[in-house]
């Protein structure tokens, strides 16, 4: 077995070489369980320090040049070697203990795929404490991963032909939902770990109340097709902030 973890970077050398560290330290658990991995770092056309970073950190670097996360994860997994694929984002901390509970959903052999739980780097204000509250309830409930953590069996991933490049948010919420139909004839399940994913908190920072009010209003004004295919709208992700 061998699992391959694919990160989309797009100008992350700010938070890049700790979540890296992280990525690093938690493979143990797969070696622990006799397994391979491999750690593929997309760079999405970045001007700044990540592929060299990335590079220094050991991982494999692939290069995507259309700016678009769900276009730099499919050109990661076409790099992979792996039997899962793990995508994980690059301002995000995954630990021992969360690897190893994926490891042991994959031997299993009863999963296709599954995500985790997510909380914040920094404690929140109650309007953000509550935000995340509720999508870890609507991910556990509806079973959808979030974008900074999706593992799946690497050959339902491509009998899926991957992430929609239609999408420029949101294509992990597609995804979840068609490797569950390929889960159902396959007879095997989707899942969301118990076990917590650490991810950055810089958004609540960089964005005002206003702004993520006025994303919310494009969502309900163009509908969830018509925002995840529309660039303008998505600048919540596409901006360059940092």
């Amino acid at each position: 077995m061998k699992i391959s973890v694919v990160v989309p970077a797009f100008n992350e050398e700010k938070l890049i070489t700790e979540s890296l560290r992280h990525i690093n330290a938690a493979r143990e658990a797969i070696a622990e369980s006799g397994w391979e991995s491999e750690l593929i770092v997309c760079d999405n056309n970045s001007t700044d320090r990540t592929a060299e970073l990335a590079r220094e950190a050991g991982a494999t670097v692939v290069f995507e040049a259309i700016n678009q996360i769900g276009r730099a994860r499919n050109t990661g997994a076409a790099a992979a070697q792996g039997d899962w694929l793990v995508f994980v984002d690059a301002d995000s901390h995954p630990d021992a203990t969360l690897l190893g509970a994926l490891a042991d959903r994959i031997e299993s052999g009863r999963w296709i795929g599954g995500g985790c739980r997510v909380a914040m780097d920094r404690p929140l204000r109650w309007r953000w404490r509550a935000w995340v509250h509720a999508w870890n309830l609507i991910s556990r409930w509806m079973k959808l991963a979030a974008g900074s953590f999706l593992a799946c069996d690497a050959s339902a991933f491509r009998e899926v032909g991957g992430f929609d490049d239609r999408f420029f948010a949101g294509e992990e919420v597609d995804l979840s939902i068609r490797l569950k139909k390929v889960g159902r004839k396959r007879g095997r399940r989707f899942f969301i770990l118990k076990e917590v994913l650490t991810t950055s908190s810089r958004k609540v920072n960089l964005y005002s109340g206003r702004e993520i009010l006025g994303l919310l209003t494009r969502i309900v004004r163009l509908g969830p097709t018509g925002f995840q295919t529309n660039r303008d709208a998505c600048g919540f992700w596409y901006d360059g902030r940092r």
